[in-house]
């Protein structure tokens, strides 16, 4: 006799699918994903994947997965620790364990827990086989086991696949049956198949059997009596769509190009995580957009700085190992002073490291990874969407200013996803190209002392930025090149005094970018706060998800995010002596607190941690607690807000 089932209301879960890295994971995520997006449930996503194209089956190193937090608030992170874990096989499910809070959910795919894969999983005897006794190893979770395999080759027999192939579907039972435990729409999933496959019917039809199977499993089967429901969340008015950070930089340039009517060009080699940049301008010849997939690192600059020269706003894109091989031609750029985005993607290193986790170790790279005196402005975003209006803006710097810019984005902002909310073009800032169209100096031969010579290297009065003029533009032939420049006239120049104005005047125009930069926003509610924490980049969710925790305990904390590293916002400096203590998150070993403390003499305390995930916001919340607690003379308990927080409201801001 079938039970009745129940609906029971959650505000939040997080839930992540592990399995071999050619189960379909990071589709299985992303299909979920975009179902919670169409519901309304605000998101964040960490996709985790192994570096190797085909990591040995069935192994620990070869176990992909895709996390997924949403909920019916505003949330920050893609969580700590899963709620629920769906598990392909036995090394999945010992990648994960560890992971997981006691009473998770754990589902698996029993029909995969054969003694061949235990034995590569590392598992002496099947886990499966001791539920309930007194030496369960799964002791204090809620074991699903399933046969996700057997039932999916059944419910797709009709389509004349081999057991192969039809095994594969087992994805889409799972994505199935939790799309039924989480209420989630399945039309966006169905229509998903249908464009995916819909010139090889079988497949298709396979597909959708399995998705639909698993739905019909959660809804029939007495095995799970319980139904979840997330509501949606409430969001300021406007048309949102679900974006991952390589998507919003790829929209972001294109944004640029149309409001500074510049066209783009992108010189680029294919390197993880940045290459969906590449792949992605590469749709967009209709706003003006021209890639080049160069044969090598140097090649794409090389090519992005010739645009450039010609007229174009010039980008290229790459991670630290192709930052390392760019560098000489950075600092032609600075010489140049011509307009170039360079975006590193970072990721795990160093030398070739840890390809497809992520890291922000390249800040001092992007400083000062170049010889000579080469400054260059830095800009990072916070999260996948904010890598938007990031690329706007390091657009709108390096075209005002004629500069190379950073823009340092990470891998789990590349890969992680988020609602965005979709700005109107008419709201983005007008970037003003400004060339140069006539002479700008009169010579000695000038009869009447007007212009009839053209200098590149004469400087707006404001921006010190040079006349940028396309070649071609009759009577401002110019030449320019990696050696000293005269002030002013631009030819080469190897005396020591012009040498040192230079070099100072190029410095000097980096620094009075910050006369542009708006004042930096204080989240500080209470007003009271003696211990300030400061992050950049992709730390910003963990550490806004710790500060939420602290204060919903009863504490003061206040946070500031930087999206300018170079030059820093005027105001940072009084902010940051405003405070007794400051703490600096980083998924690195203190680079920014270096730079802080160099640049300001303040005592800024790191919080380190380079596990190639992002940070844990319940650790960080300890931490800051504790350095709360040295600043207030207390000792600071976060009880059930800190590494255990309750299941309600886990990260919503206090009100």
């Amino acid at each position: 006799m079938s039970q009745t089932k129940q609906v029971k209301q959650l505000d939040r879960v997080i839930i992540r699918f592990a399995g071999d890295s050619g189960d379909g994971m990071q589709l299985t995520g992303d299909r979920f994903t975009q179902e919670s997006a169409v519901f309304g449930n605000d998101l964040v996503t960490l996709p985790n994947f192994p570096a190797e194209i085909r990591a040995p089956q069935g192994t620990i190193p070869g176990v992909s997965s895709f996390q997924i937090h949403f909920a019916d608030h505003d949330i920050l992170t893609a969580g700590d620790r899963p709620d629920v874990l769906v598990a392909m096989n036995p090394a999945a499910l010992k990648a994960n364990l560890a992971d997981l809070p006691k009473g998770a959910t754990i589902i698996v795919d029993s029909h995969d827990f054969t003694k061949r894969n235990l034995d590569k999983a590392g598992y002496a005897t099947n886990p499966l086989d001791k539920l309930g006794e007194v030496d369960d190893p799964l002791a204090g979770f809620q074991v699903q086991p399933v046969d996700l395999t057997g039932i999916t080759v059944a419910a797709v027999a009709e389509f004349g696949l081999s057991r192969k192939d039809a095994a594969r579907a087992k994805n889409m039972f799972a994505l199935g049956l939790l799309s039924w435990m989480y209420g989630r729409p399945t039309e966006p999933t169905i229509a998903f198949l249908e464009r995916k496959f819909s010139k090889v019917a079988d497949i298709l039809g396979a597909n959708i059997a399995a998705f639909k199977a698993g739905w019909n499993y959660g809804e029939t089967t007495e095995t799970f009596v319980v139904q979840y429901e997330i509501k949606p969340a409430k969001m300021r008015s406007g048309t949102y769509r679900n974006i991952t950070g390589n998507l919003a930089l790829s929209y972001g340039l294109v944004a640029a190009g149309v409001r500074s009517k510049l066209p783009v060009f992108l010189g680029s080699y294919p390197i993880t995580p940045a290459s969906d940049i590449l792949h992605e301008l590469s749709k967009h010849k209709g706003f003006g957009v021209t890639t080049l997939q160069a044969e090598d690192e140097i090649a794409g600059i090389g090519a992005a700085i010739g645009a450039a020269f010609a007229g174009s706003l010039g980008v290229t894109t790459t991670s630290g190992p192709g930052i390392a091989l760019k560098s000489e031609a950075i600092g032609l750029a600075v010489m140049t002073e011509l307009p170039l985005v360079v975006i590193n993607v970072q990721r795990g290193g160093p030398s070739t490291g840890l390809p497809t986790k992520t890291e922000q170790a390249d800040l001092l790279q992007a400083m000062y990874g170049r010889n000579g005196e080469a400054p260059v402005p830095i800009v990072a975003p916070q999260s996948p969407g904010d890598c938007f209006a990031a690329a706007v803006e390091a657009a709108r710097i390096a075209i005002t200013y004629r500069t190379p810019v950073f823009l340092l984005s990470d891998g789990y902002l590349a890969n992680g996803s988020e609602p965005w909310e979709i700005p109107d073009v008419a709201d983005l800032p007008l970037i003003d190209a400004n060339f140069a169209t006539e002479t700008n100096h009169a010579s000695a031969k000038s009869t009447d002392g007007q212009p009839d010579e053209f200098w590149p290297y004469l400087r707006d009065e404001d921006t010190l930025a040079r006349p940028w003029a396309i070649p071609g533009t009759p009577g401002l032939e110019h030449r320019i090149g990696g050696l000293e420049k005269g002030e002013g006239h631009g030819n080469i120049s190897y005396d020591s005094a012009n040498h040192d104005r230079m070099v100072r005047i190029r410095q000097e125009k980096v620094d009075r970018i910050a006369d542009s930069l708006p004042p930096l926003e204080i989240d500080d509610p209470s007003g009271k706060a003696k211990v300030l924490v400061i992050g950049w980049g992709s730390t910003y969710g963990p550490i806004g998800a710790a500060c939420r925790r602290v204060r919903r305990a009863g504490h003061n904390v206040a946070q500031v995010h930087l999206r300018h590293l170079n030059p820093f916002p005027k105001d940072l400096g009084t902010i940051l002596k405003s405070y007794d203590k400051v703490l600096v998150p980083e998924m690195n070993l203190g680079q920014l607190s270096k730079m802080l403390r160099a640049e300001y003499l303040v005592d800024a305390i790191g919080y380190n941690h380079v596990y190639g995930l992002p940070l844990k916001a319940a650790e960080l919340a300890e931490a800051v607690g504790a350095l709360v607690g040295q600043a207030e003379g207390r000792d600071v308990d976060l009880g059930e807000h800190g590494l255990n927080p309750p299941a309600d409201h886990e990260e919503a801001p206090v009100k």
